[in-house]
């Protein structure tokens, strides 16, 4: 670009106020443009507001999902979904039009522009005024979703806990802990399934809808194009599920009979699937989100000085009230009336990232951190890219950065663990877990297609559905897995994965993904960590400027989710298991 600068966007923009944005985009709607440079200054400045825009609502998204009791943080996100994108999405639509014909006019469809032509010109082809409304709507549904999530508590053991902090009981080895502790936790969803149901009932409708106002058969040929899907469809998802069933469900059906065995139990129930099978107790890396990250910085320390240096930019830890006016970019101590799950969000004007987790001094909180740490990281290494729509990489590629980290730090989790048993086990958990996990990714994947194929169905064939998938892909379909007695439990586990309800068909990317950070694990075992850390920042400084295979083949690694791929890094990583001492 002959000049990465734009002075367009006043400094102290105050973008979650229309009546600031809109002279912004009306003056780059109404601009002359007579060249390809001008053109390219035009897009700079088009990125600028874009990334003002984008970082108001992060900034009410964060503190919102911070603080779910809070009525001023709630009706300032409100205000940003209702009042400033519903008017920013028809401009931008605009907007989106004239960039493409103008790409087309001064060819700069190709090169470093290929990517963001094409992505323009799918949303230009997406765009319908009539589903403006529809997304606000569905937005709004989303928060519900959360402030229904966020205000679930129990009382046990004597105190009232959130439901991230009881997860550290579903590693008791008192199996009357375990059970008493998921019975409760398993209660208390069960008394908002009928609200989260109707949350998901008007979602779906919503999205089809949607769909066929874009002149879709289904929400699902939708959303492929919404989501730039150009390298893969449904029949490559299909494929997964398959490479699924065939590579891993043996390999999950050893790991419970295992774990069934060593428990010296007939069957395994729901709440036998967390505990230690040695009767180890639960790990205890940390005590709170100042010594997780004050751990989590060693363990960089040791991996990368590099990345140590990236993460000690973001705090220490201790930030307790959201975004604290721009300055945090931490959140992590798990408190009632804050929303459930972790996310990494990037603020793409001050550029600065923000992470917001549960911590409850569980290993998973530690696998937590990496993950995000690692969409922090990717975040970074693109921070300089002059365009924001370049400042971010296709889901797929997203979380390879992150769950490569989960796999990269495990030689340094000694920083959790100084007892060398108790750092093993951590591995041997995360290594399972990277195979383990694909089975419950298929299995959301799964469930979205048939949900949004079918979108008149009632609850009752969801329900049957989702036992008919979990069949498939869960413990009960190929161990021992007793839910006798617990049939409306489960038929509502579904409820608990915040994705199918805010972020439609963002789920099979986490599969992708892990075959990928899988592929950057073997390369740090087989060639060395210095050339797999080289190969992660060359393709995460890339951003989304290529093609998703590219960004695999950047890190040496095939975008292959079949069979193949998914047989030979399951066998290779029980060749590492065999290798850790019980």
């Amino acid at each position: 670009m002959p000049n990465a600068t734009t002075d367009f966007v006043p400094e102290t923009l105050d973008a979650t106020n229309w009546n600031n944005v809109e002279p912004l985009l009306n003056a780059l709607l109404d601009r002359e443009i007579n060249s390809a440079d001008e053109l390219e200054q035009w897009l700079l400045d088009r990125s600028e507001t874009e990334a003002a825009i984008g970082e108001a609502g992060a900034n009410t998204y964060i503190n919102m999902t911070c603080d779910t009791d809070s009525k001023e943080k709630q009706a300032a996100y409100t205000s940003y979904i209702e009042n400033v994108i519903p008017k920013f999405k028809p401009i931008n639509f605009m907007m989106d039009k004239k960039q493409k014909a103008l790409a087309e006019k001064f060819n700069l469809t190709g090169g470093h522009y290929a990517v963001l032509h094409r992505d323009t010109a799918a949303d230009v082809d997406l765009f319908r005024d009539e589903n403006v409304s529809i997304e606000t709507e569905l937005a709004k549904l989303d928060q519900q979703y959360d402030k229904v999530c966020g205000a679930m508590t129990v009382q046990f053991d004597g105190e009232e806990k959130t439901l991230p902090m009881m997860g550290k009981y579903a590693e008791s080895s008192d199996r009357s802990v375990r059970e008493s502790s998921w019975r409760t936790v398993a209660g208390r969803r069960l008394q908002d399934q009928e609200e989260l149901s109707t949350i998901y009932d008007d979602m779906i409708a919503k999205r089809d809808t949607l769909a066929k106002n874009a002149g879709f058969n289904n929400f699902v040929e939708y959303i492929y194009k919404a989501k730039h899907r150009f390298d893969y469809t449904p029949k490559h998802c299909y494929a997964f599920h398959d490479a699924i069933e065939k590579h891993v469900m043996p390999f999950v059906a050893r790991l419970d009979a295992k774990r069934r065995d060593k428990l010296g139990l007939d069957k395994l129930r729901p709440w036998d699937l967390a505990v230690d099978p040695d009767g180890h107790a639960p790990l205890k890396p940390f005590t709170n989100g100042v010594d997780l990250i004050s751990k989590s910085q060693a363990a960089f320390q040791k991996l990368s000085p590099e990345l140590a240096k990236m993460f000690a930019t973001m705090g220490d830890g201790a930030n307790t009230n959201g975004t604290d006016n721009g300055k945090a970019s931490l959140d992590l101590d798990s408190r009632k009336g804050k929303a459930p799950g972790g996310y990494q969000y990037m603020r793409d004007r001050s550029r600065r990232a923000f992470i917001f987790m549960n911590a409850a001094g569980l290993h998973r909180d530690v696998e937590t951190m990496v993950h995000e740490a690692g969409h922090a990281f990717h975040s970074m290494y693109c921070v300089d890219e002059p365009l924001v729509w370049y400042r971010e990489s296709p889901i797929e590629y997203a979380e390879v950065a992150s769950m490569s980290m989960e796999l990269l730090t495990m030689p340094y989790w000694d920083s959790f663990y100084p007892d060398a048993g108790d750092a093993n086990r951590a591995r041997r958990k995360q290594m399972e877990g990277s195979i383990s996990l694909l089975p419950w990714i298929a299995t959301i994947d799964s469930f979205q297609h048939w949900v949004y194929e079918n979108p008149t169905h009632s609850r009752e064939d969801r329900a049957a559905k989702w036992i008919e998938i979990e069949n498939r892909f869960g413990h009960q379909g190929h161990s021992n897995i007793d839910w006798s007695g617990l049939e409306d439990e489960r038929k509502f586990v579904w409820q608990r994965q915040g994705h199918l309800f805010g972020v439609p068909f963002y789920y099979v990317e986490y599969g992708i993904a892990q075959l990928g950070a899988l592929g950057i694990w073997l390369t740090s075992l087989e060639q060395g960590e210095e050339a797999a850390l080289a190969a992660y920042k060359k393709s995460l400084s890339l951003g989304g400027s290529k093609p998703l295979p590219e960004l695999f083949n950047a890190a040496g690694l095939p975008f292959d989710f079949g069979p193949d791929t998914v047989g030979r890094l399951v066998d290779r990583v029980e060749k590492e298991l065999e290798k850790l001492p019980e």
